[in-house]
């Protein structure tokens, strides 16, 4: 026999030849380990259970939260609409006044008294109006719609309040729109036609 070929053959010898691994050789006993494997999968399958019980617990409560949202946006409205409703009558009772012949200072004066009746429903709700003329222009609340020259204010003031600006609880819902104020001498041509 070549020297390969005894040591490949002695090398397979060694490998049949290890010696068997007792019980008593390892770690731990079979039956603690046993028991501890055991308890392991006790508790896995115990937090398992816990974790599907609460996942089971969170989309009841998502479908409840929906559907109280649903709910909310449903009946939103009511509480203003039930506000505007004496509104709505003080209106008719005025057109009814008019018809049957009532005085122009009647009519005026219920037109006043229902617009500050429906100012205040507003207000209780959250509305306010903000006034514009004499402050400078501001984007974030004004929509300007035309410039006139002016020597008398600075430029970009506003001038006129073509329609109120309304914000809703701190927010601005709709913004005025007013006329500002521009440099007299800007954009105006030059006398007698020069430029």
């Amino acid at each position: 026999m070549d020297t390969k070929a005894k040591n490949h053959s002695q090398e397979n010898a060694e490998r049949t030849e290890e010696e068997p691994v007792l019980s008593s050789d390892r770690a731990e006993p079979t039956g603690e380990a046993d028991e501890k494997a055991a308890a392991a999968l006790a508790e896995a399958s115990t937090m398992r259970e816990q974790l599907l019980r609460k996942a089971a617990e969170f989309e009841n409560y998502k479908r409840r939260t929906e559907a109280e949202f649903e709910r909310l946006m449903e009946n939103a409205s009511q509480h203003l609409i039930e506000d505007l409703l004496p509104v709505l009558d003080d209106f008719d009772r005025l057109i009814k006044s008019a018809n049957e012949g009532a005085k122009t200072e009647v009519i005026r004066d219920g037109c006043s008294m229902i617009a500050a009746k429906l100012s205040k429903v507003l207000a209780i709700r959250g509305l306010e109006a903000f006034d514009s003329v004499g402050k400078t222009f501001d984007v974030n609340y004004h929509d300007a719609l035309l410039q006139v020259p002016s020597s008398e204010l600075p430029p970009n003031t506003v001038v006129e309040e073509v329609s109120k600006g309304y914000r809703l609880n701190d927010k601005i819902i709709r913004h005025a729109k007013v006329v500002v104020s521009a440099d007299d001498q800007a954009g105006l041509p030059e006398p007698d036609g020069q430029s």
